[in-house]
């Protein structure tokens, strides 16, 4: 499932490509009929909040986005939803991402528009299709596509935690949550009412650069060890947004049992096979390395089950139990922040 700095790079490509224009919305699979209602209007802004994706349409440019005329298209991508993305015939210096969301055979996430022809006829899976003066985005496989009013959106947002890459975000909230509850941090840190944005490859980076067990309960740890793991993830994420990718190894570290353990798809990000990116075998601690040795202590790293998904984690370094503990620079792992 993409996670919550993909969304972020989506709502930037929508504003660059499509704001302040009257776009065509059209849903050539029959599953969003709504889309009818909001064709011509104008896109006033793209907005993501956690994993969720607003697009803001109002009858026209001079509607103020807090007016009650304005629509907004919620997507959520879930596991399978992909946005693709195609510069028009005629469209001069339009670069634009591919695809982003699910893997798709491609190559990186941005090409040349005119390496590729353009289908102006869509797919009969795309659920929504928008179309600008030089480009259009097709959407297909999202677990949620619907049309809100204000009050719909707001709905969705007061049940998300605070999203680290937002300016608005609040971490005293995230403080405050994991430490009144027991539940495990891992368990926590999936909790999207908890933290807008984490998914399975953040959470269990996270927890390593921490030096943390996925176990312990958020009330055994202290505020400033929590205060201090937002802001290794606001830092993480931030670089994931500029990117494209979830990179969380120090350069040093990277060669180090350089090997993770694929799935029959494989682990791809967005930017795969763009020069210079960090592979993927170098990009992580513990993430998809069941079995292997920690780069950093040579322990077996293990899995198991958490709340219905797979956590990676290391039983030698990830060992800190008590609010007496707290998060260190010292380690190694948790030194490194992409720039």
């Amino acid at each position: 499932m993409p996670e919550g700095h993909t969304v972020h790079r989506l709502a930037a490509a929508f504003t660059e490509s499509f704001a302040g224009q009257a776009v065509r919305t059209s849903s050539p699979q029959g599953r969003f009929p709504e889309a009818a209602a909001v064709d011509g209007w104008v896109m006033t802004c793209a907005e993501a909040v956690g994993k969720h994706l607003f697009l803001a349409l109002a009858p026209a440019a001079d509607v103020d986005p807090g007016e009650a005329p304005t629509r907004f298209v919620h997507v959520h991508l879930g596991l399978y939803g992909s946005w693709t993305f195609q510069a028009l015939p005629g469209a001069e210096g339009v670069v634009l991402p591919h695809a982003i969301g699910a893997p798709r055979v491609r190559v990186g996430e941005t090409e040349d528009p005119s390496s590729r022809a353009v289908d102006l006829i869509p797919r009969p899976t795309v659920r929504l299709r928008v179309q600008g003066r030089s480009a259009l985005a097709d959407l297909t496989g999202p677990t949620a596509c619907e049309l809100l009013d204000h009050a719909g959106r707001q709905r969705i947002l007061d049940r998300l935690g605070p999203d680290p890459l937002r300016g608005d975000a609040d971490p005293e909230r995230f403080v405050h949550r994991v430490l009144r509850s027991r539940t495990m941090i891992g368990t926590q840190l999936m909790n999207q009412e908890v933290v807008a944005g984490i998914g399975n490859i953040y959470r269990a980076e996270l927890l390593f650069r921490a030096m943390l067990d996925p176990t312990v309960p958020g009330r055994d740890l202290s505020a400033p060890l929590v205060h201090e793991m937002w802001e290794d993830l606001s830092a993480l994420m931030a670089y994931g947004a500029r990117t494209g990718r979830i990179v969380t190894t120090d350069p040093a570290h990277r060669h180090l049992h350089a090997r993770i353990i694929e799935r029959s798809r494989g682990t791809r990000q967005n930017s795969d096979g763009d020069a210079g990116v960090v592979p993927r075998e170098e990009s992580f601690y513990v993430y998809h390395r069941q079995t292997l040795p920690c780069r950093l202590c040579g322990t077996e790293v293990r899995s198991a089950d958490m709340a219905g998904r797979t956590v990676f984690w290391c039983p030698r370094c990830q060992r800190v139990r008590s609010r007496r503990a707290s998060f260190t620079r010292e380690h190694p792992a948790a030194a490194w922040i992409g720039s």
